[in-house]
């Protein structure tokens, strides 16, 4: 059964304990708000000691098992167990068959690894701007963006926030194209009760220690076409023609395609198999901690909030990105200062739009000022933590943190 959004009271058994989410040493006095932390418990560390007393540390049955979990969570399709988010957006584009002279549609506001996923098979990224409410790519944008060299679309689902893949796949139809939607941050993002990784041709999901679960590195690609899944089970392990379990003589096999080094050691699948476990509780706690904060900044003038959950766009609540305006606007540096003399962590989602960074600057000759809405939340956004790790009264000792720092700031 696939993911469904909690309500914002929701509580279930399966949500992180206070226990789970802090030290047992931790002191009475206010605790530093951190943006981030993985949550493992004894379960992951058992999981773990019991692959290092197999003999079987690659190649092993946990991964098998963990993309089955996964695909399983997610409501359907087939899981790729890769070595990173990264790893998966590099078969992604490396199975369709992309090189010198084929461009690929991406947002301005993603990480970088977004397009040097494009980069590494030699196809060009033509980068297009985010809409202001949501930090997502400009779907009209898009499709204005699309030539006789364009072979895919890429989109990012901003900070969880779903892209409107409705929309999108109309586009993408329209013109023959295939959808790769990088899900780093997306694992409980659904459009319509259907989950992310499983709207476009694919999908790829990030397990590094502060997303929404972790492997403590690792990556998973999601699709319903079975094709590419084979495609990439063969070209993550060097495009061996047969696994380890499936060589009749040991050392015995064909190389039939060209491939990488991309598979997900069982250490890794060993954790996720846990972590998939606490999933549910996770999120709801994130939803309801988001929920929590967005209403108290509401209240604060100097802050625009990027739009969240809607008309059956149901994000997973990453973090709570707040953009600052009017004499809060361009003192970020000295808001971030002042959160952190208070005890209260954040991040930047990101240091800038990826064409204006200096590689993709100076390759291809763009600026910051061809994207104002992806500059703007770049330059101006700070975000806020909403993880399991934390609780609703952390939420409220962030708003008044938020208060204070704007007031003295600005002031």
């Amino acid at each position: 059964m696939g993911y469904s959004a909690p309500s914002p009271s929701a509580s279930p058994s399966n949500a992180p304990s206070t226990a789970d989410a802090r030290s047992p040493s931790a002191p009475s006095e206010p605790k530093e708000i951190h943006f981030g932390r993985p949550i493992l418990g004894e379960e992951e560390r058992r999981a773990v000691l019991d692959v290092l007393d197999s003999p079987q540390l690659v190649h092993g049955p946990r991964a098998v098992a963990f993309e089955n979990d996964f695909a399983g969570w997610c409501g359907g399709g087939e899981a790729v167990s890769v070595s990173s988010c990264t790893a998966g957006l590099h078969l992604a584009w490396f199975q369709m068959g992309l090189g010198e002279g084929d461009e690929v549609i991406v947002p301005a506001q993603t990480h970088t690894a977004t397009a040097h996923a494009v980069e590494y098979v030699g196809a060009k990224p033509v980068f297009v701007d985010a809409e202001p409410v949501t930090g997502n790519a400009d779907l009209e944008q898009i499709e204005a963006a699309i030539n006789e060299r364009t072979k895919a679309i890429s989109v990012v689902h901003y900070l969880g926030m779903p892209v409107d893949m409705r929309r999108l796949n109309a586009i993408a139809s329209r013109h023959g194209l295939p959808v790769i939607e990088d899900a780093a941050l997306a694992i409980g993002s659904t459009v319509d009760g259907i989950h992310a990784g499983l709207l476009g041709d694919l999908g790829c999901f990030s397990f590094y220690p502060v997303k929404h679960m972790t492997t403590a590195e690792g990556g998973m690609v999601l699709t319903r076409d079975a094709g590419i899944a084979e495609r990439i089970r063969r070209q993550k392990a060097f495009g061996l023609d047969r696994t380890v379990v499936e060589r009749a003589e040991p050392g015995v096999y064909d190389v039939t395609q060209l491939g990488f080094n991309y598979r997900m050691n069982e250490l890794q699948a060993a954790i996720g198999i846990e972590q998939i476990k606490r999933l549910e509780g996770f999120l709801a706690a994130r939803h309801r901690n988001y929920w929590h904060l967005e209403t108290g900044l509401k209240e604060i003038d100097e802050l625009d909030l990027l739009r969240s959950s809607h008309d059956g766009l149901e994000s997973s609540h990453y973090c709570l990105s707040a953009i600052l305006k009017g004499p809060a606007e361009g003192r970020r540096s000295e808001i971030v200062a002042a959160l952190k003399a208070q005890g209260v962590g954040s991040s930047v989602y990101y240091p800038g739009p990826v064409p204006a960074l200096g590689y993709y600057r100076d390759k291809y000759g763009l600026k910051a000022e061809d994207f104002p809405n992806a500059t703007r939340i770049s330059r101006q956004s700070i975000a806020l933590p909403v993880g399991p790790h934390l609780d609703e009264d952390d939420m409220d000792r962030i708003t008044q943190a938020m208060k204070r720092a704007i007031h003295d700031v600005c002031n």
